[in-house]
């Protein structure tokens, strides 16, 4: 195994290397590592890692909103279908003022 101190950074030659990353193979010093499930990984491989799950999250949250829109209209229009309907069952004696006539006798 070759002494970690005599490599330097991939990214900054003047730097000492401090991690090997496990996915790349290369080395890197402390500022281009990030740890990730108890690993040290550089930036190119986490964004490798994290790309397939954040764009199935994202088909998820979308195809959730578009649910919850079309239950959203679904129910303002059940709403609106219903009040119709009680609004329609009154009868017409009630809106002409009649209705009131009969119970002052």
């Amino acid at each position: 195994m070759t002494d970690l101190s005599a490599r330097r950074c991939f990214n900054h030659i003047e730097r000492e290397a401090a991690v090997l990353c496990p996915e790349c193979k290369k080395y890197f010093c402390r500022e281009c590592v990030t740890e990730h499930d108890d690993r040290m990984l550089c930036a190119q491989c986490m964004q490798n890692l994290l790309k397939i799950p954040f764009i199935k999250r994202f088909r998820l949250r979308y195809l959730k909103r578009i649910t919850l829109v079309g239950l959203g209209i679904l129910m303002a229009w059940l709403f609106f279908y219903y009040l119709g309907e009680i609004l329609l069952s009154i009868p017409t004696s009630f809106h002409e003022g009649t209705i009131w006539k009969s119970i002052n006798k």
